[in-house]
């Protein structure tokens, strides 16, 4: 039912007018910064387009290899005119685990319904069903993502950020009430439009917030991690979710990584070098090893963030630093998060939905076989293509 094609470029083509993004940023207010009054749902703020730039649209080239596995293009639906990103997951079933988080995040994004959540739109099925070896998902498209804004010199103000991050934190709070953590968090899944629409995507390795066997796979990618996994906590919860958020957050900020570790080691040492080394009372949710290990460590004072970073407003310095609290325990929720004075020109708690029902990984419960996950991912493929079978 598509027509395969590739995109082409918004209005501006390559020819950006847009100010290098380390111009200098005026001195904060001793207010945050007022969003345009609200409209009913949040598609309808008025928050300025970001300029015609060269990065729109990156995010999906046709063809554009995105990691060892998957190639993405844009197509248009023949049916109902509308274009969207397809998703080549090329030999799928190849690596169980692969094939497994492919399967968890079709089931995932079908149970969830928010402006703030990427949709799928298609499970493409395969011409012949003995020969089903690429999935192709055809998602709802978009411009580009927050890390090509980010690395862009697209002009990004004060309210943009503050809008990117309220976003964020819409969505997120409604896939913490879904029961799930997303886990993986980062600019790059973060995707936008030139209208600022933002949308979580990338929920291969999102969990239930019941689940024990966390520390049996990868999460978070380093920049990003919180500290209760890098010192290898056996439980963590949605805090881990927030934290990511605030590293995104300070990051599109200052246009460069917060927290940029070359590796587990490094990683830690930079964040103890910025919010300080946690006293006994913030280790208590830690093992005696992972104590042992800090105690012996250089110790640091906590930095000054409003001293660090004086071009941020001092209420959303104060917002970062209840994200990026050591104690997950003590971390903000993004209930909290989104109440915050930083957020009050937009936040609207009866325009904050949550999920209605939980989600439940059931199907994971057993090991699964090559042919058994081909099947599952063949009967979501017919949700969306009834008549084929």
């Amino acid at each position: 039912w598509i027509t395969s094609r590739p995109r082409s470029p918004t209005a501006g083509g390559s020819s950006s007018t847009t100010s290098s993004a380390t111009s200098s940023r005026s001195p904060p207010s001793t207010s945050p910064p007022s969003s345009p009054h609200r409209q009913g749902r949040l598609r309808h703020r008025l928050v300025p387009p970001l300029s015609p730039s060269p990065f729109f649209p990156l995010h999906l080239r046709s063809g554009r290899l995105t990691d060892r596995l998957t190639a993405r293009s844009s197509a248009l639906n023949s049916e109902t005119g509308e274009q969207v990103a397809i998703k080549k997951i090329a030999n799928a079933f190849d690596n169980k685990i692969d094939a497994k988080r492919t399967l968890r995040e079709i089931k995932l994004l079908r149970h969830m319904d928010h402006e703030n959540i990427v949709a799928i739109r298609d499970i493409i099925p395969p011409a012949q069903r003995t020969a089903f070896n690429d999935v192709y998902i055809a998602y709802e498209l978009m411009d580009t993502d927050l890390h090509q804004i980010i690395r862009s010199n697209q002009a990004l103000s004060e309210e943009h950020c503050q809008y990117f991050l309220y976003q964020i934190l819409r969505g997120l709070k409604y896939i913490h009430s879904a029961n799930v953590l997303h886990r993986d968090l980062k600019p790059s899944n973060l995707l936008l439009n030139a209208n600022c629409d933002l949308k979580i995507c990338d929920f291969g390795l999102a969990r239930t917030t019941s689940e024990t066997d966390f520390m049996t796979e990868y999460v978070v990618t380093r920049w990003y991690r919180a500290p209760e996994l890098l010192l290898n906590s056996s439980e963590y919860t949605a805090a881990i979710d927030v934290w990511s958020v605030g590293c995104i957050f300070m990051e599109l900020m200052d246009r460069k990584p917060l927290f940029p570790g070359r590796d587990h080691v490094h990683q830690l040492r930079l964040l103890m070098e910025l919010i300080g080394t946690p006293n006994e009372a913030d280790l208590d949710f830690v093992n005696e090893n992972a104590r042992r290990y800090i105690r012996q460590l250089p110790r640091h004072a906590r930095q000054s963030l409003s001293e660090k970073f004086p071009h941020v407003h001092p209420s959303a310095i104060d917002l970062v630093e209840k994200m990026l609290t050591f104690d997950p325990r003590q971390r903000i929720t993004v209930e909290g998060a989104l109440a915050h004075p930083y957020l009050a020109s937009l936040h609207d708690i009866s325009d904050e939905p949550v999920c209605t029902m939980p989600f439940s990984f059931d199907f994971e419960q057993h090991a699964l076989s090559e042919e058994q996950m081909k099947d599952l991912i063949h009967q979501e493929g017919i949700t969306f293509n009834p008549d084929y079978q």
